[in-house]
């Protein structure tokens, strides 16, 4: 019975994975609040802190099926396959450019990063502060034309700068991996549209990397119920990172990302006013 209701919980987590991944809102402050009234009961200690970056692939793998002809560097001839093509090939290069701020400081200081900063006070603070600066931003660009308006022309000096807010929302949870690359790209003049786009395959390498990170620190000795939570969490994450993708990039064609701004303000004092509630009981 207890399996049951985890696997449950788990299509929960992983709808709530699937939605708050890709739309600029931290995916972490939502699993920590819904952590807090949903947890697992058949699982062993330290399932849960590889579970929430591990569910991730699910997301990822609606990346690939969605963008694969944008993201795939090889064309066929004939019946040979190995053509790559230039232009994929580039944008993988500043893809992987824009992985390596991440990557460093994620090997080398994760498990401090986790002890210093995963809690629910730096969550709400930088979903407050990432709210602000959506707002701030739109409100300045409004009526601007962006410099950069596709992938194409984003350079690897811009792919490295995005790399460095990906490395804030790394170090610091709350931020939202999706709204601080996004932002990045806003500042440097890139499109939303570009922006999104090139903060969609970044979190290919980038959630490849962290999960095979914490599947190695858990180690490999799954129960069979832990592993089937964990499959159930990915699938339903990959459905709704299907459905929320295609919204998103519809949603930008017409609208900014002021309305995600407002959304995070709220969010962050929703989380602060609760946990602090909670530790005055």
């Amino acid at each position: 019975m207890k399996l049951i209701f985890d696997l449950i919980r788990s299509v929960l987590f992983g709808i709530v994975e699937g939605i708050t991944e890709w739309l600029p809102v931290s995916s972490t402050g939502h699993l920590i609040l819904l952590e807090e009234f949903i947890r697992f009961e058949s699982v062993s200690e330290g399932f849960w802190s590889m579970f929430e970056v591990v569910i991730q692939l699910g997301a990822i793998l609606a990346v690939l099926v969605i963008f694969w002809r944008k993201i795939w560097p090889f064309s066929k001839k004939g019946e040979v396959l190995g053509i790559i093509k230039r232009d994929k090939l580039m944008l993988w290069c500043k893809i992987l450019v824009a992985c390596i701020p991440a990557a460093v400081v994620g090997l080398l200081f994760d498990d401090l990063i986790d002890a210093l900063f995963y809690n629910p006070v730096t969550v709400g603070i930088m979903l407050i502060l990432v709210g602000i600066a959506f707002i701030v931003l739109e409100k300045r660009h409004k009526g601007k034309r962006a410099q950069v308006e596709t992938l194409e022309d984003i350079s690897f000096q811009s792919a490295f700068g995005i790399g460095l807010f990906q490395l804030v929302a790394a170090i610091l949870p709350g931020t939202s991996r999706s709204g601080s690359t996004i932002l990045g790209g806003l500042m440097l003049g890139v499109s939303r549209t570009a922006a999104a786009e090139f903060t969609f395959f970044l979190a290919i390498p980038v959630m490849f990397g962290a999960s095979l990170l914490k599947v190695v620190k858990f180690g490999l000795a799954f129960t069979a119920s832990e592993l089937l939570i964990l499959l159930v969490g990915m699938v339903a994450a990959f459905a709704v990172s299907m459905l929320c993708i295609r919204f998103l990039m519809d949603y930008i064609k017409r609208h900014d990302f002021a309305v995600f701004g407002w959304y995070r303000i709220v969010l962050g004092v929703v989380v602060l006013g609760y946990f602090a509630v909670k530790a005055l009981v």
